[in-house]
């Protein structure tokens, strides 16, 4: 936690700069120090569940009587399942191979000169994040096994379930670090001010990379807000598309999943495409199985003729509603609904329901999106489901890392040469020697 100064901009600094300095002694340690750390952290927050289950309920109760959005209270609110699930998350990054000092190259370019790539921390990466508790865990415990230092800044919604969190973090470690040595508590830096966050974005000397999780307004302002390198997702407006070769109660099963299984998720469906083929039988069915989860459905004419729905606007197209509703349009064959997903698509996740495998490859080829499904649900597309162990974000960039970002997305590479005396001034003229470029 930061010192209360009345100078919190000094403060801010000198944190984030022991933050660094953790992150740089992080970097050497090995595997099993770090997974030493981990257990710890898991086993304190073990112990200290109910003190955690009470900071949530205080921001659970603000939340309700400020009457923010159901999507967003759900995202807020911890129980003991979701408790268990972040504490085996952080488990289950223990058991992921350690990303560091992983040889990518080793090549001799010329006679006793040797070139090495070797995997290395990014540094300290700043994250900061809606109203999600539980991404404290994930966070830290991919940066601890990257060998990164994490600056945390979660949701003033969230403030009093992320600092319980954070310190029964700390405390774990600073216990561990006294008796042991290992991984300092200065690795992992919460932030609770607006203030701390706008001060941050200005500290590209300390800070390697931004990761912010929310709105497209806020993303695309830490983008033009900042120098420091920005990675993550601004909108998650994923799509199904219902093929006229799909298996319908196979459809109808996948696209309640899609929707309904965690409405508040990114990669939960907001529009869901159906071939005007099977329109008329499918619809019905459709909207029996999501309206008896709660699910308000909006259509588009076509759709409208064949079940009593609401129409839709041009505005649902492109709206990540994060809550129980639903967008629908019948198109006419794949290469439409391609389109559509091209125009309004946010590049994050889409799939498709066929049991034709011509057009599904179509739709994988040509839908340009970070996760491309066949016959599965949207909700598939995160860092544990994967295998991550966690994530500390997922990114619709073009560039990698790209999807759910685990481990290997918070690692970057050096290039080691060693030689013995070597000159490029041998390697010119008409004597030069030669090089090998021989892999070893």
């Amino acid at each position: 936690m930061l010192p209360k100064t009345e100078n919190s901009l000094p403060s801010l600094v000198e944190i984030i700069q022991r933050t660094r300095n953790a992150a740089i002694a992080l970097a050497k340690s090995s595997n099993t120090v770090k997974n030493n750390a981990l257990e710890v952290i898991a086993i304190a927050l073990e112990e200290q569940a109910t003190l955690i289950l009470e900071a949530n309920q205080k921001d659970i109760t603000a939340a309700n009587e400020a009457g923010l959005p159901t999507a967003l209270i759900a995202r807020l609110k911890l129980d003991k399942n979701k408790l268990n699930s972040m504490i085996a998350g952080v488990r289950d990054v223990t058991r992921l191979v350690d990303p560091i000092g992983d040889r990518q190259i080793h090549r001799e370019l010329a006679d006793g000169l040797v070139l090495e790539r070797r995997s290395c921390p990014l540094g300290v990466i700043g994250v900061i994040f809606e109203a999600r508790p539980d991404a404290v865990t994930q966070i830290a415990a991919l940066g601890i096994k990257s060998g990164n230092g994490v600056i945390l800044k979660g949701g003033s919604e969230a403030v009093h379930s992320c600092e319980a969190i954070a310190k029964v973090m700390q405390n774990a470690l600073e216990s561990l670090y006294a008796q042991q040595g290992g991984v300092s508590p200065y690795v992992v830096q919460l932030l609770t001010t607006r203030a701390e966050t706008l001060a941050i974005l200005q500290m590209d000397k300390l800070i390697d990379l931004i990761i912010p999780r929310g709105s497209n307004q806020f993303v695309r302002y830490i983008q033009t807000n900042t120098h420091i390198p920005v990675l993550g997702h601004a909108d998650g407006v994923c799509h199904l598309y219902v093929d006229e070769f799909a298996d319908l109660e196979q459809a109808v099963l996948i696209a309640v999943d899609s929707k309904t299984q965690y409405p508040a998720a990114c990669n939960a469906i907001e529009t869901m495409l159906v071939h005007s083929a099977i329109a008329a039988k499918f619809l019905p069915s459709a909207m029996k199985a999501l309206q008896v989860k709660g699910v308000e459905l909006r259509g588009c004419d076509r759709t409208q003729k064949i079940i009593d729905i609401s129409a839709a606007s041009e505005s649902d197209w492109s709206t990540e509603y994060c809550d129980l509703i639903l967008a629908i349009k019948v198109v006419d064959s794949p290469s439409e609904a391609i389109a559509h997903i091209t125009t309004y698509g946010s590049k994050h996740t889409e799939a498709i329901m066929t049991s034709n495998q011509a057009i599904a490859d179509q739709f994988m080829a040509d839908v340009d999106a970070a996760g491309v499904f066949h016959n599965c649900s949207t909700r598939f597309a995160d860092g544990f489901r994967y295998g991550f162990g966690a994530e500390v974000g997922i990114s619709t960039s073009k560039m990698p890392p790209r999807g759910p970002v685990g481990l290997e997305g918070l690692v970057t590479y050096k290039y080691h040469l060693v030689g013995k005396g070597h000159i490029v001034a041998d390697y010119a003229g008409a004597n030069a020697k030669t090089f090998t470029h021989r892999d070893l």
